[in-house]
């Protein structure tokens, strides 16, 4: 069933379609969750392809580190390998609750990047990456942007994550503008 643009616009991509798994229509699941298992508490999935389509997933199940699933009427391994590697979606209103000064990546992106002590505007964020150690948001300069360099900040809360203002669109931070790449 192909869904309506308002719903459209208010999906996430939770997941992905992983390589087929064994011969019934099984594939691996890669979750983006945090942790991983948060995978399960959802209940209604939708699938990127050209469109965006509701699906039923019949199961998920999890063998040591790695998931693994099963959607509704898909019954060998033929039928889902096209579905290799397309996003798995839910709804936003299904996400879990945050705390104060948390949020979710994708309200990250596009978010002004103040230097708490100065006030200086480093940018906005352009995306957030993992690099292993730790989570980073890159910094892209805007017009009201103190200099034209690109920033690459940890993601580390209290030490250069001060504060993340969801209302207002705005990371508080403490970095020097002279910090660069």
């Amino acid at each position: 069933m192909k869904v309506n643009k308002v719903l459209e616009n208010n999906l996430i991509c939770i997941a992905s379609i992983g390589k087929p798994r064994g011969l019934k229509g099984e594939f691996f699941l890669n979750s983006f969750c945090n942790p991983k298992e948060n995978i399960l508490n959802y209940s209604e999935f939708f699938i990127q392809d050209n469109k965006i389509s509701n699906f039923k997933i019949e199961y998920i199940r999890k063998i040591n580190s790695k998931f693994y699933s099963k959607i509704t009427g898909i019954d060998n391994i033929d039928s889902i390998k096209i579905y290799t590697n397309l996003k798995i979606l839910v709804s936003k209103d299904d996400l879990p609750l945050l705390k104060d000064n948390e949020a979710y990546w994708y309200e990250l992106e596009g978010m002004i990047v103040i230097d708490q002590e100065s006030g200086d505007i480093l940018g906005s964020v352009d995306s957030l990456s993992n690099f292993g150690a730790q989570d980073c948001i890159q910094v892209k300069p805007s017009e009201k942007s103190v200099d034209n360099s690109p920033r690459l900040i940890p993601y580390v809360k209290d030490e250069y994550i001060k504060l993340v203002d969801r209302d207002n669109k705005i990371i508080f931070v403490n970095w020097d503008k002279d910090y660069l790449i």
